[in-house]
C-alpha cells in the first residue's frame, strides 16, 4: 500500500514529505481553488520539486478533445504528472487517446466496478473509487474496492492500480489495503491521525516521567 496526500497545500505537502512516507499527491479543481496565490501550473511544478512520485492534475473540460488537449499540456509540465479525468464516456475516450501518447491517467469519481473496468481497458494508470462519498449515502465503499480488485485479478493483462480516494479517517486506509487497493490518498489531517493513539501518548509520557525521576534522584558526580 502506497500513501498519497490529497491536497494542493504546499505547506502540508512539504511537512508530509519530510516524514519519508509519501509516494505521491492527488489534486483536483476544488483543492487548487482553495489555495490562494500560485497558479495551477506553478503549484504542480512546486509539488514535483518536493515529492518524487505521481502527481494528479485534473482536467476541467467535459469533452474528449478538451481533456486530451489539457492532458498533453499538463504532462509537459513534469514527467511525474498524471492526467486526471472523470469516469465518463468522454473521459474514457480521452484516456485511450492519451495512453497511446504514453501519458498516464487517473480516472476519478469511480463508483461502480464497470467504470473501473472500462477505465482499465482504456489504459488508465490508476482508477480512483471514492469510498467516503459512497458511505455518505449508506453504500459499502470497501465492497466496491473488493469487487474492482477481484475483476482486475481475473485479467492478467490489466496493470491498472486501484487508488482508494475520499478517505474520511485512518481506518479507511487499513480497510482499503485489506480490500485490495494499491494506493490510498488522504487529507493531511487524516495522515497525521494515523500516528496518534492515546496509549502511545500515555506510554511515552510515563517513560519520560520515569527517566526524569531517575535523573533527579541520582547524586551529582564528585571530582576526586
Amino acid at each position: 500500500m502506497k500513501i498519497f496526500l490529497d491536497t494542493a497545500n504546499l505547506g502540508e505537502i512539504r511537512e508530509a514529505a519530510r516524514w519519508g512516507i509519501l509516494s505521491g499527491v492527488t489534486t483536483n479543481p476544488t483543492l487548487i481553488a482553495r489555495e490562494e496565490g500560485a497558479g495551477f501550473e506553478e503549484t504542480i511544478r512546486a509539488i514535483a520539486e518536493m515529492v518524487d512520485g505521481p502527481i494528479s492534475a485534473e482536467t476541467v473540460s467535459q469533452d474528449a478533445d478538451g481533456m486530451v488537449a489539457e492532458g498533453v499540456e499538463y504532462a509537459a509540465w513534469h514527467p511525474n504528472v498524471i492526467v486526471k479525468v472523470p469516469s465518463t464516456l468522454a473521459g474514457i475516450e480521452a484516456v485511450s487517446r492519451l495512453a497511446r501518447r504514453g501519458i498516464r491517467c487517473n480516472v476519478t469519481l469511480v463508483f461502480n466496478p464497470n467504470q473501473a473496468l472500462l477505465a482499465a481497458l482504456a489504459g488508465a494508470f490508476v482508477v480512483s473509487p471514492f469510498i467516503g462519498r459512497l458511505e455518505d449515502i449508506s453504500h459499502d465503499g470497501m465492497e466496491l474496492i473488493r469487487e474492482i480488485a477481484a475483476v482486475f485479478e481475473l485479467d492478467p493483462d490489466i496493470e491498472t492500480r486501484i487508488l482508494s480516494a475520499s478517505i474520511r479517517h485512518p481506518r479507511h486506509i487499513v480497510e482499503s489495503a485489506l480490500a485490495g487497493a494499491h494506493i490510498a490518498t488522504c487529507p493531511f489531517g487524516v495522515l497525521r491521525q494515523c500516528m496518534r493513539h492515546p496509549l502511545t501518548d500515555s506510554g511515552n509520557a510515563a517513560f519520560l516521567a520515569d527517566w526524569r525521576a531517575r535523573q533527579e534522584s541520582d547524586p551529582p558526580d564528585q571530582d576526586e
